[in-house]
This record gives C-alpha cells, sequence and structure tokens, in this order.
C-alpha cells in the first residue's frame, strides 16, 4: 500500500523535476556566444550589401565607358588664318565653349581603381620601374574635408624634378586629378599628406590611360597663350561648365606656376604651386572641377621674368547650364 502511494505521488510529479538544472555560467557563456553569432551575422549581411552595391557601380561605370567607345570621336577644330590679336578676344568665348576632349569621369576611375588611403601626416610612394611608361595619372579626393597634400617625382637619389603643393576646400566635391611626366623611368611618386590626423585623403596612382588624349587634345588647340615671367591671366567660366582642362609647359625651361580656382572675390577653393625641372619632357596638365557658378581660373607665372610659359585653358566637362533643387528651383538659369 505505502509503494503504491509512492509511485503515485511521483507520476504525479512535473516532467521539468527529473531534468538536470543547467549551471548559471553554461547560461551565460550559451547566451553570449548566440549574440556573437548575430552580430557576425549582421556583419556579414552588411559586407554582402557593401558588395552587391560597389558590383552595381561597377556595371554602370561598364556600361558608360562601352557607350563612349561606341560613340564616333569628334576631331579638334583648329582655327587657320586667324591674327594673335583676334585669338585673344575671342579666347573667353572659345573658353566657355562645347570643348571637343574626350572626356572621361573621375568617380568611375576611383570605383574601377586600387585606392589608397593616406592618413594625415603620412607619406605613401609609387615605384614605376618600366622606362615605356611616359605618364602616371595622380587622382585624390577626400569624404568632403579639406585636403592638404605634396606630390612629388622622385628620380634617382635626391633628384626632385617635379613637385606640386596642392589644396582643395573641400576634396569630395572638387576632386584633384594631374597627369606627371615620369620619362627616363624608373620613377616614383611621393604623396605626403600635410593635413591633420582627422583629415584623411584617398589617393590613385596609376599609369595614364585617358589623360594623355586629352592633353593632346589640348596642346593641338589654339587656346595656347604665352605668359611671361611674374604676369597671370584668368580665364572666367559659366556655370555650365562643369570641369577645366588646365595645360602649363615651357620651351626646355625650368616652369614655377600657381593655378588657383577662384569662386568670388579672393575665395579660393582650390590652389596648385607647381614647380617643374623642365616643362618640355614634363609639362602640366589637370582636370579641374569647377561645379556651381561665377568660377575663375587664375594662372600666374612666378618665375622670374627669363622664364615665360604656355597656357592652355579651356572648358573640358559641359553639362546642360540646368541645375533643379529639391524645392522645384531651377538653379544658374536667367528667366
Amino acid at each position: 500500500m505505502k509503494l503504491s502511494a509512492a509511485l503515485v505521488a511521483l507520476c504525479a510529479l512535473p516532467a521539468a523535476a527529473f531534468v538536470p538544472q543547467m549551471p548559471s555560467t553554461f547560461r551565460t557563456a550559451l547566451a553570449s556566444d548566440l549574440q556573437t553569432d548575430q552580430a557576425m551575422d549582421q556583419a556579414m549581411m552588411q559586407r554582402l550589401q557593401e558588395l552587391e552595391e560597389k558590383e552595381r557601380r561597377l556595371t554602370s561605370a561598364l556600361k558608360k565607358a562601352e557607350s563612349r567607345l561606341s560613340q564616333p570621336s569628334q576631331p579638334v577644330s583648329r582655327g587657320l588664318g586667324r591674327s594673335s590679336m583676334e585669338r585673344n578676344m575671342n579666347r573667353n568665348t572659345r573658353a566657355n565653349s562645347a570643348s571637343p576632349l574626350p572626356v572621361y569621369d573621375v568617380s568611375e576611375l576611383f570605383d574601377l581603381a586600387k585606392t589608397t588611403t593616406v592618413q594625415g601626416g603620412s607619406l605613401r610612394t609609387w615605384s614605376f620601374a618600366n622606362p615605356n611608361i611616359d605618364f602616371v595619372q595622380v587622382m585624390l579626393k577626400t569624404e568632403g574635408r579639406p585636403l592638404d597634400a605634396d606630390i612629388q617625382l622622385w628620380h634617382g637619389p635626391d633628384n626632385t624634378p617635379h613637385k606640386m603643393k596642392v589644396y582643395v576646400e573641400d576634396g569630395g566635391l572638387r576632386t584633384f586629378n594631374a597627369l606627371i611626366g615620369t620619362p627616363n623611368g624608373p620613377n616614383t611618386i611621393a604623396i605626403r599628406n600635410t593635413g591633420m590626423l582627422e583629415f584623411p585623403l584617398t589617393a590613385v596612382v596609376e599609369p595614364d590611360r585617358d589623360g594623355q588624349n586629352a592633353a593632346l587634345a589640348v596642346e593641338s588647340s589654339e587656346t595656347t597663350e604665352t605668359i611671361q615671367g611674374g604676369a597671370l591671366r584668368t580665364y572666367p567660366f559659366e556655370s555650365m561648365v562643369d570641369s577645366v582642362a588646365v595645360l602649363l609647359k615651357t620651351d626646355g625651361r625650368p616652369l614655377n606656376a600657381r593655378i588657383e580656382l577662384l569662386q568670388g572675390p579672393n575665395n579660393n577653393k582650390q590652389v596648385i604651386e607647381l614647380y617643374t625641372e623642365d616643362g618640355m619632357n614634363r609639362p602640366f596638365f589637370a582636370i579641374i572641377e569647377t561645379p556651381g557658378s561665377g568660377n575663375v581660373v587664375r594662372v600666374v607665372n612666378t618665375a622670374p621674368v627669363e622664364f615665360p610659359m604656355a597656357a592652355s585653358v579651356q572648358a573640358y566637362g559641359m553639362n546642360s547650364g540646368e541645375v533643379w533643387g529639391e524645392d522645384g528651383i531651377q538653379m544658374g538659369h536667367a528667366w
């Protein structure tokens, strides 16, 4: 009778009473592992979304490049029989006219090229041992912060035939894009971020592909004029001009110049201080982005009067001239 009563009482117990209790330390470790797995899953999903977005940008860039290659190239127009006075009178008109230069998108180049982050106060170098590389393209940008950098070309020990000091007020809005002549290799490009630690920059340094074609087109045009030592020239551009091509060279003498992008009175948006040992073998060519209206490019020959230089500044990228704001107001258009 007692045994039957014990069996009845045992059957009345809940099932949980027969399961051994899990130690608290084990439960804590299990919960921690579960949270870690969830965080890793979220990180993998975020990385997958970033890769999908990058693949989408690359596909779009490739489609744009294929469409540009399928279009027939336009020949560079040349005027014949015009005097130098007439060319100087029409310089501003030609500068704001549609450019026949082979235009390429800088943002696409950043997406397709290998980028390197240069932290504030640090130095990065790129070596090119191939003697067949005559030009190297250098592109710098930031995430909207100021850009301060020193760019040098090293050719042998203690030999710096080309150096630049670059300042850009907004490195995200106005990307620095220039060609550096690298004949008679090997050569090394050195970029030092002279900004503070809080202002890193992104750099792309690679052998030139398309910029040299644009430089040759600028050189063959009739917009080139001589700037004597100590003199300056200004080139105003309309709001429809998105970017400007600047070519500076000499007859083999040293080249010292200062290029400024002004937007308003004494408001420097971009400044380039340039030195080249030989302005013929190593001419300077750059694409300066000019968003907005009221842009003026000022070129100053900082060398003595015995060292003149030839300058060509003309429109590179064009837009329709009509920019619509988010509130529906049309900007840059006279009603």
